[in-house]
């Protein structure tokens, strides 16, 4: 039993949690952009300093790059002078240079493929937001008709006030003829107490006509 009743309970959990998030679609929408503009924002600061790094190392293998050209112009002048010391301390410093330009061109390589990575991402995501945007207009402007939508049908559909005036007008249409039924009643009453017997037989030819028809009219105006 506790086992079905905790169903139940994730059940309906759900259920109103599908609820709150369909009626506030809008709103999380936007709230989801707001964070996908943050996460942009983040990506291109980092992106940027990779690229602010990548270009200092880039100025470091420059000048190391300078640096030893000159030195090395210097221990063959020192070398041709025979000065084979100050050549030897200066081919030392070449070497020391040359390593850490390695070091500096891996470095530089690998920021360089960093930077490639992440403005691709960037470009994805920006690309991403934007659709997004545009999907939130589209999504506020049918949410505005389905309300439209609805506020129709509750004025104009269902029990609204047309509706009842039309049932009303049905029901007044339907109601009986209090004059045919007066009539109606007085026939009866004459049938039940054989006031209108004579009426009756004297239209049928059998004796004197006690109130004049239109056959009566029409006959005397041919005689004339």
């Amino acid at each position: 039993m506790i086992a079905t009743m905790r169903t139940l309970f994730t059940g309906a959990s759900a259920r109103a949690e599908e609820q709150l998030r369909d009626h506030y679609s809008i709103e999380l929408i936007d709230q989801k952009i707001r964070e996908a503009d943050a996460n942009l924002k983040a990506a291109k600061l980092g992106l940027a300093s990779l690229i602010q790094r990548e270009r200092s190392e880039a100025r470091q293998v420059d000048s190391i790059t300078a640096r030893i050209t000159e030195l090395s112009v210097r221990a063959k002048a020192a070398m041709a002078g025979g000065r084979e010391d100050m050549a030897a301390q200066a081919a030392q410093a070449i070497a020391d240079m040359e390593n850490e330009l390695a070091r500096r061109r891996d470095t530089l390589a690998r920021l360089e493929g960093r930077i490639m990575q992440l403005r691709q991402s960037v470009e994805t995501a920006n690309r991403r937001i934007i659709d997004l945007k545009q999907g939130a207009v589209s999504a506020r402007a049918v949410r505005h008709e389905q309300g439209i939508q609805k506020r129709l049908r509750r004025h104009l559909g269902g029990d609204s006030a047309m509706d009842e005036a039309d049932m009303l007008i049905g029901r007044v249409l339907g109601q009986d003829d209090p004059f045919e039924q007066g009539e109606i009643l007085s026939q009866i009453d004459r049938e039940l107490d054989h006031r209108d017997i004579g009426d009756r037989m004297s239209d049928a030819g059998f004796g004197a006509k006690g109130r004049s028809t239109a056959a009566d009219v029409l006959e005397r105006l041919k005689e004339k």
